[in-house]
């Protein structure tokens, strides 16, 4: 393949990087979550978690190791997959009635640390959460937090926005603001390793969606390259042998710093279309986030491939020679994600959803006003999205 690579094609874009999380990664490093909040003037913490985490027993573990280190506990775990506003003002208000806290402990996939996020904005800043829909709109410094994630999928632990929909149109929030950011995130192979295998499958498929898009977005740069890359990598390496229930701990240990790589590689640039589509599919179909922005993603590549094809040359000469191997790299890359949806069984067409023909103008339409389409490396319309819901079907 005759290609520049990234590095020389992006040495001159400009880019803006400000480190500011503590990573703390491998086995048991969850112990230590005491001894971190107490690094960081914890005396009373919130422990923000969902009924699936409480019910496995990772919560009560958290909670007895910050007891072991002196601190006081509450733990609010009503949160639900794709929070909302009502989780947010519950989480708030179950804080308020029972702190002060201090303190924020974030456990669970992004939905818990997004939530976790969102109490803090409101804890400290007050007002409702579409008072800080979009970038910078805190006005005073946020409480220390720290983020464990379960699962290694999102890359929330590793980004400054949290994802809130509206409780009454679903309609997603991208709440952003640095102070928002943990302080500290705990990387512990274990938790992820525990998941269900549907979980880790479809965490991982929104992992590989992060990386391939953010590579390559119009925000991208050298940083969030750098990112998405070593990302892919440990993605395409460790994916299909993390849906073993026997895989080694380190293959959750990779797959976790892969998730942890893509969400530093949003953080430093965005998305692109297959997320744009993959929301409304959520919101209204009930579709889970990896699975739609799954099927959606091959069908964006394939669309993006005459803007940026060069990149995704980039991405696929790391997929193992197979029959497809004098394609573009855009097909290959569109055919090993379509592949990976057929071995987890996942149906790669949306009519297979209780999606009707008639019911994709309109989910273009709203597609076509996400946030995250604006950075598709190719302008994205709303005819360009039927068209790509067309495809899906």
């Amino acid at each position: 393949m005759n290609f520049k690579p990234y590095s020389d094609m992006n040495k001159t874009e400009p880019f803006e990087y400000q480190p500011s999380i503590r990573v703390v990664f491998g086995e048991n490093t969850c112990e230590q979550v005491g001894d971190i909040a107490r690094e960081l003037g914890g005396r009373r913490v919130l422990l923000v978690t969902d009924p699936g985490i409480a019910a496995a027993g990772h919560a009560e573990s958290v909670q007895a190791t910050l007891k072991r280190s002196g601190l006081d506990c509450l733990v609010f775990e009503e949160v639900t997959e794709n929070p909302t506003t009502k989780h947010v003002d519950e989480g708030t208000q179950y804080a308020k009635k029972n702190g002060p806290v201090d303190l924020i402990v974030g456990l669970g996939g992004g939905s818990a640390m997004d939530c976790a996020k969102g109490i803090n904005f409101l804890l400290i800043n007050g007002g409702k959460m579409e008072d800080y829909w979009g970038s910078g709109k805190a006005t005073r410094p946020m409480l220390p937090a720290i983020g464990i994630p379960t699962t290694a999928g999102t890359g929330s632990e590793a980004q400054s926005f949290a994802l809130i929909a509206r409780e009454d149109s679903h309609e997603k929030m991208a709440c952003g603001d640095i102070k928002a950011r943990f302080r500290v995130v705990i990387l512990d192979p274990f938790f992820a390793a525990s998941a269900p295998k549907a979980v880790r499958a479809i965490a991982g498929m929104d992992a590989i969606s992060h990386a391939v898009e953010s590579f390559v977005c119009k925000k991208r740069n050298a940083v969030s390259q750098m990112f998405a890359m070593a990302a892919w990598r440990l993605l395409l390496e460790n994916y299909e042998a993390s849906l073993d229930d026997g895989a080694p701990t380190d293959v959750f240990g990779k797959m976790l710093i892969a998730a942890h790589f893509a969400g530093s590689a949003i953080e430093s640039s965005m998305l692109g279309a297959a997320h744009a589509c993959a929301n409304p599919l959520t919101a209204h179909f009930g579709l889970t986030h990896g699975l739609a922005v799954g099927l959606m993603l091959p069908h964006v590549i394939l669309f993006n491939s005459e803007k940026v094809n060069g990149f995704y040359d980039e991405l696929s000469q790391f997929i193992p020679a197979s029959a497809d191997s004098h394609l573009s790299g855009s097909a290959r890359l569109a055919n090993h994600l379509t592949n990976l949806c057929r071995i987890n069984d996942w149906s790669s067409r949306l009519r297979d959803f209780d999606i009707g023909k008639e019911d994709l103008p309109a989910l273009a339409k709203e597609a076509a006003q996400q946030w995250t389409g604006n950075f598709n490396p190719r302008p994205v319309s709303a005819d360009d999205c039927l068209h790509l819901y067309r495809e899906a079907y």
